[in-house]
């Protein structure tokens, strides 16, 4: 491929420049990081630019022929180790990794369908990914950072709020609570995804679903369910407790999961994600803002009526 063909980052990955930094550094050289990496790794562009929250998604096609994904992303803590990940996983239910450039970002991916998880009944889409956890949750690559220390952070930033937020202070409590008797018994240190919902399970050949797009930590595989009861909200409308358990349980006991252990992961992350909503919106809070505190506060609650 020409060293000067263009690139063009999709509308809606630009559109994070209003983010600020580290996004507007990375976007200023992605054109010119994605033609680096297309040269020098052979590859053609095969279709329009995709993007994820956070990353460049190109279509390409390899000097032999063979079809697959170029993906750079926001050099950030959550994608550090994404490739060591995938590397582990080696394509046993997780897309295969061809090539990759951890310091770049870059990442040369089997291709896969756009069908996804949240296509499919929400409760069947749970019992999937709860069969695919023995196959995911391996001994952590020593690299990894610590789930517990993670939570340990986020937890002392959480008994720090103000007596005034506006989150129930029972609920409040009993995340800080809970997310200390946790992380002072962390259990195994397994390879954890943790951001294992819907749409990041793809339609594939030579699986039916593979799962892709990890922010890998090492911890407890307990860590992983809360991200299935949260996505796919509005489908939840009319029954949001009964929606919520429903899916809860399908994954539980698909997975083979420990019910208490896995309830108290559930409430701590929703109020630990609250807490980051907060944070994104320290001033008077916005509809977007409120909307998030109901929906982890509903899931919270329901988990454990």
């Amino acid at each position: 491929m020409s060293q000067h063909a263009a690139v063009r980052v999709p509308d809606g990955l630009e559109a994070r420049r209003a983010l600020g930094e580290p996004w507007v550094s990375w976007l200023d050289r992605l054109p010119g990081l994605a033609r680096e990496v297309l040269a020098e790794w052979e590859l053609s562009p095969d279709g329009p630019a995709m993007h994820g929250h956070c990353s460049l998604v190109l279509p390409v096609r390899r000097a032999e022929g063979e079809l697959g994904v170029l993906k750079l992303a926001l050099p950030d803590a959550e994608s550090e180790h994404e490739a060591l990940a995938l590397q582990r996983w080696a394509g046993d239910g997780a897309v295969r990794m061809l090539r990759a450039d951890p310091a770049r970002r870059a990442m040369l991916l089997e291709r896969l369908g756009r069908r996804t998880l949240a296509e499919e009944w929400d409760v069947q889409a749970c019992e999937l990914v709860g069969q695919r956890y023995a196959r995911l949750h391996l001994p952590a690559p020593p690299q990894l950072r610590l789930l517990s220390d993670q939570v340990a952070r986020w937890t002392a930033s959480l008994a720090a709020l103000p007596a005034g937020a506006p989150l129930p202070h029972r609920l409040v409590e009993q995340a800080v609570s809970l997310g200390r008797e946790l992380t002072s018994d962390p259990g195994e240190r397994r390879l954890l995804h943790t951001d294992l919902h819907y749409d990041n399970v793809l339609a594939g050949e030579r699986e039916e679903w593979l799962v892709i797009d990890p922010k890998p930590l090492a911890g407890d595989p307990h860590y992983e369910v809360a991200p299935l009861l949260w996505n796919r909200w509005d489908e939840l409308a009319g029954d949001v407790r009964a929606g919520v358990r429903r899916r809860f349980h399908a994954v539980v006991d698909a997975a083979g999961l420990d019910e208490e252990r896995a309830r108290d992961w559930v409430v701590v992350r929703m109020l630990h994600n609250a807490l980051w909503g907060l944070r994104d919106d320290p001033g008077q809070v916005r509809r977007g803002t409120r909307e998030l505190l109901t929906v982890c506060v509903a899931v919270a609650k329901a988990v454990q009526d």
